[in-house]
């Protein structure tokens, strides 16, 4: 007797994840693993799951390997997968499960008001139309073998929505972190204040070591009006309170195997996948000869080559902020402490000032490479994954 041959699986990243994690745990735990992850993020139970939702449950796993197993066996296993689920994004698309009525043409958009409104709507429609065509494919027996280049050319145009979706949140982010930066300012102003009052007294009662010259008595008394100036402009712009948010970013993994879809679901490589797809259903049996196929492969290869690029001066940029802020924090850390000893030894006012506005000079700079890596962070997740996967 024999037996038909099974056709490509309509949930292939839930079969690899449940074969991957079943090497590990064993079958029935992978299963509850899953479908527990689904449940607590409030996904539909029944829906195919795409690669992102595959690095979401990865990260699930490798949280409780990391606390059973120790961090260097859970790091190798969650870059290995990492880069084997990689592999298998860049051959199979996310499978698509189309409406069952499918609209002739697109209906009216209503335009947006800045030109960041027009793309994402503009993206938005691409998506609609290629979600219709790929309908309109699967309900035609005679564009069966297009079905693979329409599920890519679908991926692609979601691809493009979340591009400038993310656009959009990065807008947002830079925003607040621009007011928490200016608060930093005007804290360290406001410490500077301190300091420069306390100094100019010093130096006009003649108290320091030296008799003050009118030259420093002045520029004293300059700088003193500057930085009163510069209260007076922008203390009421801001709450101060918000220079007192605790740093963060700073014990982040950074491994690169973690964002290895960050290649094979770029929005260039996709598109550059679906041209190569298309080529292909349209040389039929010449598709190996075809000089359509071969262009075709080569503006993948160099989509992926780009792709790739932007990830590594992404991820560099990451690292590059963390460790500066990781610099800085201990240098905030130690005027801390240096404050501290001041206080308990009846430290003069001025030497107390001076340290309060070297700390929130550090903390000010601090502040700015952990913005800078948040963002650099955020952006790499929104390539690879749903935000807070990788904290």
């Amino acid at each position: 007797m024999t037996h038909p041959t099974p056709g490509p699986s309509s949930d292939p990243y839930r079969d690899w994840l449940r074969q991957r994690l079943g090497q590990e745990m064993g079958v029935r735990e992978a299963e509850m693993t899953i479908q527990g992850a689904v449940q607590r993020r409030g996904w539909t139970a029944v829906r195919a799951l795409g690669p992102r939702d595959v690095v979401a449950v990865l990260q699930d796993v490798y949280r409780v390997m990391r606390d059973q197993m120790g961090e260097g066996r859970a790091d190798k296993w969650l870059e290995v997968a990492s880069n084997d689920l990689a592999r298998l994004a860049e051959t199979v698309p996310v499978p698509t499960v189309t409406p069952t009525f499918i609209e002739s043409a697109p209906r009216a958009l209503r335009w947006g008001r800045r030109a960041h409104d027009l793309a994402l709507l503009l993206a938005r429609s691409h998506a609609e139309i290629a979600l219709r065509s790929l309908g309109a494919i699967r309900s035609n027996p005679d564009l069966s073998a297009l079905e693979t280049a329409a599920e890519w050319d679908v991926q692609a145009t979601q691809a493009e929505v979340r591009r400038w979706e993310t656009e959009d949140m990065l807008t947002n982010l830079r925003a607040d972190h621009a007011r928490i930066e200016v608060a930093d300012q005007v804290a360290a102003a406001r410490a500077q204040a301190e300091l420069l009052f306390l100094r100019l007294s010093e130096l006009e009662a003649g108290k320091g070591r030296e008799q003050a010259t009118p030259a420093q008595l002045a520029h004293s008394r300059l700088m003193l009006t500057q930085t009163t100036s510069f209260l007076d402009a922008f203390a009421p712009l801001v709450a101060e309170e918000d220079a007192d948010t605790p740093l963060t970013m700073l014990d982040m993994n950074l491994d690169n195997a973690r964002f290895s879809l960050g290649v094979p679901l770029h929005p260039n490589v996709l598109r550059a996948r679906y041209s190569l797809n298309y080529a292909q259903w349209q040389a039929g049996e010449q598709a190996n000869q075809a000089a359509a196929v071969a262009d075709a492969r080569r503006h993948l290869a160099q989509a992926e080559a780009e792709a790739g690029a932007q990830l590594h001066t992404t991820l560099e940029a990451a690292r590059a902020h963390q460790s500066a802020l990781r610099q800085l924090a201990h240098t905030v850390e130690s005027l801390e402490t240096r404050a501290v000893h001041l206080n308990a030894s009846g430290g003069d006012p001025l030497s107390l000032a001076r340290v309060r506005f070297e700390w929130r000079q550090a903390r000010a700079a601090a502040r700015v490479q952990s913005h800078r890596m948040e963002e650099a962070v955020r952006l790499l997740e929104a390539l690879v994954s749903e935000p807070g996967d990788f904290r």
